[in-house]
């Protein structure tokens, strides 16, 4: 571990100039942070200066200080959350994290107290009327400052305000637990002999093994104990992904995906209690269900808006969907020489690979090496270069800031604006870590002063396999999903606001995935990738030709994917929408609606959806990555695809996006942007234009 991270460091180097030393400082560079215990003071720190700028709030008149003071207080207590949540999530030292936990819960208390507290609310609401706020981002920080008091039910009568308060603590521990569970207890599956998992990817798995079965010789000997060979594997979603893609015996296949998708267990009913929970909350709230209550400050509006959009996009991409089902399960049948064969949700990923390999020659491990993770991480590089004339610098770390010897840190510099932000990449996989790639914001963005700015901190979190050891490799789509997450840390880097409450991806829930998703397109484009793709021994850029079978692989099976983030969607909505029943049964709830938004069969005793963390972060919302993908496709179509590099490109993107973080009305960024026809009105609500992406999908 200790040599791969010096590997990565020293590859980091030759693609950044190295900054002058750090001096020694706590996780994250906060002082109080030498210690694990150092959250508890972390905690009543904050707890002390909210305290101070609230009194400090009492007495001030209407005006925009207000604003001010209160946005510094959500500084204060997002500085808590964030770290908190970072470290938690990422930590390998359990004292850390329990420190972490503990410290969130807290925080997250005080904060509901803050959320409920008339004094506050009373001023912004003076504010807000008779301040006269000169700016159109101090009148909406206002506006914005009140709806999130109201969310927090602080008009409602005594006994409703306490038991909002109860069920806000209980959502957030019921988040809590649901994801813990997710990582601590993904289920397995022993395959005997180890035989049956092919010999290049049996690394990933764990070796285990058993008595053999004996035949009637071996029993006629006791003195046998030959012992069997297996392997474990754990139906984590990466090495789950990694089975079904691989492993042609089909039987090893089915028993590994009813492993991954029924565990874990316990979140049948923690699920169960979290839709009760958001549910009561929501009708307290005078909301019919909390998908109405969480959609309602979206551009969207309304849950029946967001429903009927999505089953308009299921009717449309269905046709196109059973056509490819069709022609995987035709394949399958030639394969397997069974001319009545069934197409099982097993087969998919293992079917759809060997038809994409055969139809387009793309082999995987030619494509890795073509992507070092050094390599990609320059790729980073480029992009802010060619876009906005900025780049990175590797700059060291004090002692007790990282928490990993495989952390590194960078500072997005630009020559004439100076440092612009600061980004942790914590990019492989290890044991207790979060199992997916996320961006955490640390340190929002925010103007101090006419002449200073409170710079953003942020960490981009991934699990690339270390199992490569020195030459860690990336597949091609660990470098979508890399890019993917760029396209938040950007957004959090770049944005200008005047407020931290609107720094970075703090914007409606509607475009918050628009620059991930943008930043997806430039992972596919050879004209970006042969700026950083080269091949390790000879340094030749990546072939043209090979990026063009990776591209029509890609656009193989296009209805499929969308199929598949349209049924996630109205699950979603589904889950926490209005029910006509209680309890819901959330196990035939999920399978029907799979039966009738998808094309492919659901597996009795399954419950996938008990590890869709997304229910947590998103939920009611997920419905925003489709958003997302079609303002973003549009975006890539009118703005970046002729020349996506340029630096006049990367000033669109900038100036006109990017900067705003969610200081802008969203509508009114996306049309500035783009032009009035990215967005629709629809039942009083405003959804997106579909016209891309119909014809990205080939609908």
């Amino acid at each position: 571990m200790l040599l791969r991270a010096a590997a990565i460091r020293r590859a980091a180097v030759a693609a950044y100039s190295t900054a002058a030393a750090r001096p020694e400082t706590g996780l994250y560079g906060f002082d109080v942070l030498r210690t694990a215990k150092g959250f508890r003071r972390f905690v009543d720190e904050a707890i002390q200066r909210s305290d101070e700028l609230v009194a400090h709030i009492a007495q001030l008149p209407p005006s925009a200080e207000i604003v001010r003071a209160m946005d510094e207080i959500s500084n204060t207590v997002c500085s808590v959350i964030d770290s908190a949540e970072l470290c938690r999530n990422t930590h390998p030292d359990r004292e850390f994290v329990e420190e972490g936990d503990k410290a969130s819960m807290r925080i997250y208390e005080h904060l509901q107290y803050l959320n409920t507290h008339t004094t506050l609310y009373n001023a912004i609401l003076k504010a807000e009327s008779e301040g006269g706020l000169l700016t159109d981002e101090t009148r909406k920080a206002a506006n914005n400052l009140r709806v999130d008091f109201e969310k927090g039910g602080i008009h409602l009568p005594k006994d409703k305000l306490e038991r909002v308060n109860q069920l806000n603590l209980a959502i957030a521990q019921l988040g809590r637990k649901f994801n813990e569970n997710i990582m601590m207890k993904p289920g397995f599956v022993d395959i005997y002999p180890a035989s049956r998992i092919p010999r290049n990817i049996q690394h990933n798995f764990k070796a285990v093994s058993r008595s053999r079965p004996m035949g009637i010789e071996e029993q006629s000997n006791p003195m046998n104990t030959t012992r069997q060979k297996g392997l474990r594997i754990l139906a984590d979603s990466g090495t789950l992904s990694s089975a079904l893609r691989w492993v042609s015996d089909e039987e090893v296949r089915r028993q590994v995906f009813i492993a991954g998708n029924s565990e874990p267990r316990e979140n049948i009913a923690v699920l169960d209690e979290l839709i009760d929970a958001r549910d009561e909350f929501a009708k307290t709230m005078g909301c019919k269900s909390y998908a109405e209550f969480a959609i309602r400050p979206n551009m969207a509006a309304s849950a029946d808006v967001v429903m009927a959009f999505l089953n308009d996009l299921s009717d449309i991409v269905r046709h196109k969907a059973d056509e490819e089902f069709i022609t995987i399960r035709d394949f399958k049948r030639r394969k397997c020489n069974q001319k009545s064969a069934d197409l099982e949700p097993w087969d998919e990923d293992y079917y759809i690979g060997m038809m994409k390999s055969s139809a387009h020659s793309v082999d995987p491990s030619v494509v890795a090496s073509y992507f070092p993770l050094s390599q990609c991480i320059k790729g980073l590089n480029v992009l802010v270069e060619s876009l906005f004339g900025a780049t990175f610098n590797q700059i060291p770390m004090g002692d007790g800031e990282s928490w990993h010897p495989d952390v590194i840190k960078l500072s997005l510099h630009h020559p004439d604006q100076g440092d612009l932000g600061f980004m942790y990449l914590d990019l492989y996989s290890r044991k207790g870590k979060y199992p997916g790639c996320a961006h955490f914001a640390i340190r929002g963005g925010r103007r101090l002063s006419d002449s200073e700015y409170q710079l953003p901190i942020i960490a981009l979190v991934c699990n690339f396999s270390s199992s490569r050891g020195l030459t860690a490799r990336l597949n091609h789509w660990d470098v979508e999903t890399l890019f993917h997450e760029f396209g938040h840390a950007l957004h959090s880097l770049l944005s200008r606001t005047d407020y931290q409450h609107f720094s970075g991806t703090r914007v409606a829930l509607d475009v918050a995935e628009t620059p991930s998703n943008l930043f997806e397109f430039y992972a596919w484009d050879y004209r970006v990738l042969r700026t950083f793709a080269l091949d390790e021994t000879t340094g030749d850029p990546i072939p043209e030709k090979l990026v063009k079978a990776l591209n029509a692989s890609r656009n193989m099976f296009p209805a499929t994917e969308l199929q598949r983030q349209i049924f996630y969607s109205i699950m979603d909505l589904t889950l926490f929408g209005e029910h006509t029943s209680k309890p819901l049964d959330t196990i035939s709830a999920v399978a029907d609606l799979k039966r009738k938004h998808t094309s492919w069969n659901y597996v009795e005793g399954t419950h996938w959806h008990t590890r869709f963390s997304h229910l947590i972060n998103y939920g009611a919302g997920y419905y925003s990555y489709l958003y997302a993908r079609c303002f973003a496709t549009t975006i890539w179509h009118e703005v970046c695809q002729d020349n996506p590099l340029s630096r006049s490109t990367g000033s669109a993107l900038r100036d006109k996006f990017l900067r705003y973080g969610g200081a802008k009305d969203p509508s009114a960024l996306l049309k500035d942007f783009v032009g009035d026809s990215v967005i629709r009105n629809s039942g009083g609500g405003i959804i997106p234009d579909i016209s891309s992406l119909r014809k990205e999908v080939g609908l």
